[in-house]
C-alpha cells in the first residue's frame, strides 16, 4: 500500500491535497488522493505515474514495502518556524536516509554501526559536566587535542547519517533516529545547508551532544546550554586553547581571533565564549572583548567576520554510490536515482569532470 509514502512525498514538497490535485492536472480529486493516503483506494497505473512525476519520486518508491520512520526528532529552531516546515523536513530526511541505507545494503561491510558511549561521564547533572563528557568522547574516539578538520566526515565515520538540507533560515538543525523493523535504529543529524561552515560545525557538535549526553534532572534550557558547552569543548579542546592562547589573558585582539578561527574553524564569537568558559579571560576582559566583536557585527548568524568557511557537504553516500557503480553492484541510472541527480552529472562525477 502506498499511503504512507505518498503522504511523506507530498509533505516533503509542502503540497496540500488540493495542491497535488492541481499538480496532476486534476486526473483525480483531492478527496481521492486522501483515500490513497489512508490506503482506502489504490491509484491506477496512469495516476500512479502522474503522482510520482508531480512528487519527484519514482513509482517504485511509492510502491516500496520498506518501512522506516523517524523517532525522537528534535528541531533546533527559532520560535517562528512552523509545523509545516517540520513535516517537510521529516519527509525529506526519511527519503534521503532510506536511499543512504539502500546503497549501504548493496555493498559488503559498508554500513557503519553507531555505538553510543555508555561511560558515567556522559550522564550529566550540571552544564559544566558537559566539558568532561566532550573530553571523554575525544579520548574514546582517539582524537587527541587537535582541531577537527571535517565534522560531517567524522560523524559519518562513527555511524551517524548527516543530511544537509535547504532549510528555512530559522531552522538550524535537528537530530533524530530512523527506526527500522528488526534492525538497529540509525542516528541522523540534519544541518541547514544555507548556514556557513562555522555555524554548521557548531550545529553538528551540538546535535552530537544530544546523541551522547544523558541529562539528569536538568531543565530544557540547561540541556541546551550543556549541549552548547559540549560543542565548544569538543571543537576547541582545553589543552589546545591554552597552548595557543596561554592560561590567562587581559586582552585578545580581533586580529588574533581571526587567525585562531582558521585553526579551529569556528566563529569568532564561539572562540570568545570558549575563552570565557576556560577562564583565559577574566569576566571584565570577556565583557570588553564581546562588546568589541558585537560592535563589529561578529556575533550573529549574518556576521561579516573575516575568514568565513564554506558549508561542509556530507560526501560518504556519494562515494558509496561511485564505488557501487565501479564494482558493478548497481547501474549508473540506479546510482543517479539514489543520489537524485542526472545520469550526465553522475558521469561527470565518475570521470572527475567539474570536480
Amino acid at each position: 500500500m502506498i499511503g504512507k509514502r505518498l503522504k511523506q512525498a507530498r509533505d516533503a514538497l509542502g503540497l496540500s491535497l488540493r495542491g497535488l490535485e492541481a499538480a496532476i492536472q486534476s486526473q483525480v480529486s483531492a478527496q481521492a488522493i486522501g483515500k490513497y493516503e489512508r490506503n482506502e483506494m489504490m491509484p491506477g497505473s496512469t495516476v500512479l505515474l502522474a503522482l510520482a512525476k508531480a512528487l519527484k519520486v519514482t513509482p517504485e518508491y511509492l510502491l516500496s514495502s520498506s518501512e522506516i520512520e523517524l523517532e525522537g526528532i528534535d528541531f533546533r529552531k527559532e520560535p517562528q518556524a512552523g509545523a509545516k516546515e517540520e513535516r517537510a523536513v521529516q519527509a525529506i530526511v526519511l527519503d534521503k536516509v532510506e536511499r543512504y541505507l539502500e546503497i549501504e545494503e548493496l555493498l559488503p561491510n559498508a554500513d557503519q554501526k553507531w555505538s553510543a558511549p555508555i561511560r558515567d561521564e556522559f550522564t550529566i547533572n550540571r552544564i559544566e559536566d558537559a566539558e568532561r563528557a566532550a573530553d571523554t568522547l575525544r579520548e574514546i574516539w582517539e582524537l587527541g587535542i587537535d582541531p577537527i578538520p571535517l565534522m560531517a566526515e567524522l560523524l559519518e565515520e562513527k555511524g551517524i547519517k548527516v543530511v544537509a538540507l535547504d532549510l528555512p533560515e530559522e531552522v538550524h538543525g535537528s537530530k533524530a533516529f530512523v527506526k527500522r523493523k528488526r534492525k538497529d535504529s540509525v542516528p541522523v543529524v540534519v544541518v541547514n545547508q544555507k548556514s556557513n561552515g562555522e555555524r554548521q560545525r557548531f550545529t553538528l557538535a551540538h546535535e552530537l551532544a544530544h546523541l551522547v549526553l544523558r541529562f539528569s534532572s536538568m531543565s530544557e534550557l540547561d540541556q541546551e546550554k550543556a549541549a552548547n558547552r559540549f560543542a565548544g569543548a569538543f571543537l576547541m579542546a582545553r589543552e589546545m586553547m591554552i597552548s595557543l592562547l596561554g592560561e590567562s589573558r587581559t586582552s585578545i585582539s580581533p586580529g588574533e581571533l581571526a587567525e585562531l578561527k582558521k585553526i579551529f574553524k569556528v566563529s569568532i564569537a564561539a572562540l570568545v565564549v570558549r575563552c570565557g568558559q576556560l577562564g583565559i579571560l577574566t569576566k571584565a576582559a570577556y565583557a570588553r572583548l564581546f562588546g568589541e566583536i558585537k560592535a563589529l557585527g561578529w556575533n550573529s548568524s549574518s556576521s561579516n567576520e573575516p575568514n568565513k568557511f564554506a558549508p561542509e557537504i556530507p560526501q560518504r553516500m556519494e562515494r558509496l554510490c561511485l564505488r557501487a557503480v565501479a564494482e558493478n553492484a548497481i547501474s549508473e541510472s540506479k546510482a543517479a536515482e539514489l543520489l537524485q541527480i542526472s545520469v550526465r552529472k553522475l558521469d561527470n562525477l565518475l570521470m572527475a569532470q567539474g570536480v
